[in-house]
């Protein structure tokens, strides 16, 4: 009687302790798991996952609207000497178009104020009238728009409140007995304006810029002067304060609006405001998109930044190091996996692509450093 006591006892006791060695094994696992989940961002969807294959950026081929006009209408006609040499301008992008390009590059920046109505006539003159005497001149001035408009969204994320998609490039064709000068100007076509559908005037664009400045100003006064911490600064406001949008669906993700107010976006929204940022400090910086492959091998397209300390470039991924957890925890380390890293461990998993869009210019990078930045 006595031994089957025992043996009971000891068959309780081996029951219980499997089943705390379980119970604390399934808790370590979980753990485990999550942790996972905290250092590998590339595994939770922190690369843009749109159903279309390029960014919100993507500018489609621009279309010229032909206005005919003949001598007794020349009065009517665009402003023919519209100039914009005294227009200067030293932007990464912008340093890399033609001529022609440059001068509709300069003709946005000239008209900026203006283009907050998202109706205001852009002229430009008589510039092109030898370009599309050529056979293929429209198709020349196609290519050099096109240039030109990506350019300038790109060198510029603060202006965040135009639809280039919605901008029209018109030729006014002026005959003159056997001669033939062109005018051109840029508007919004048919369209109710060329501004976004989240912005409907330029007192609501005022007021978001103003929004957006105080927002800079109030992170940018914590600046040190120290390059490196203040690229850090920026970088851990971004990432503790925005969270990444896996909608698709919402107002204002992909630009800097979206990620500094709404505090919602996407990779492109995160680039932008951090360029939007560095812009603000004097810290040359560029936006790169191209595409990105997680732990799981899945490439899709992604957007992030190269910026310069001293004489070399590195690269920074704000969204890839603001990962998804499901327990709210994320070690220290997984925050800092893509900050000011070397060409060597970064482009293991970033292709950048300098064409922007299908069929437009292929704009060059800075060369990244092979080494991390220590």
């Amino acid at each position: 009687m006595r031994d089957t006591f025992a043996t009971i006892i000891i068959s309780v006791i081996i029951i219980l302790l499997i089943s705390v060695f379980g119970f604390f094994g399934v808790i370590l696992w979980n753990e485990y798991q999550e942790l996972q989940t905290a250092i590998e961002p590339q595994a939770v969807q922190t690369v843009i996952s749109e159903s279309e294959n390029t960014l919100e950026g993507d500018i489609k081929v621009p279309q010229i609207i032909e206005n005919p006009l003949n001598e007794l209408e020349d009065g009517n006609s665009s402003n023919k000497n519209v100039k914009y040499e005294n227009v200067k301008v030293d932007k990464y992008f912008y340093n890399q178009l033609e001529d022609y390009s440059a001068i509709i590059y300069r003709a946005f920046e000239s008209n900026k104020e203006n283009m907050k109505t998202g109706k205001y006539k852009i002229e430009l003159g008589d510039t092109f009238s030898s370009l599309l005497s050529k056979s293929n001149g429209q198709e020349l001035l196609n290519r050099y728009y096109q240039s030109a408009i990506e350019a300038y969204i790109y060198d510029n994320p603060e202006v965040f409140y135009f639809n280039p998609n919605k901008m029209y490039l018109n030729v006014e064709t002026i005959t003159k007995g056997s001669t033939k000068t062109y005018n051109a100007y840029i508007n919004n076509g048919n369209e109710n304006s060329y501004l976004t559908d989240e912005f409907s005037s330029k007192e609501q664009i005022d007021e978001a810029i103003s929004e957006l400045q105080n927002i800079r100003s109030s992170i940018l006064q914590n600046k040190t002067g120290s390059t490196y911490n203040d690229i850090k600064i920026v970088h851990d406001y971004i990432v503790k304060n925005t969270e990444y949008d896996r909608t698709i669906s919402k107002p204002n993700i992909y630009n800097i609006y979206g990620t500094l107010v709404n505090k919602e976006a996407v990779c492109e929204g995160y680039a932008r405001t951090f360029k939007y940022m560095m812009d603000g400090l004097g810290i040359p910086c560029t936006l790169v998109i191209g595409k990105g492959t997680n732990s799981e091998g899945k490439t899709e397209n992604h957007a992030w930044n190269y910026v310069k300390i001293g004489d070399k470039w590195y690269a920074i991924d704000t969204t890839w190091d603001d990962p998804i957890s499901t327990t709210g925890w994320v070690s220290e380390s997984s925050k800092y996996k893509y900050f000011l890293k070397g060409s060597k461990d970064f482009l293991k998993d970033h292709n950048p692509s300098g064409q922007f869009s299908e069929g437009g210019k292929t704009f060059s990078y800075p060369a990244l450093s092979n080494e991390d930045f220590k």
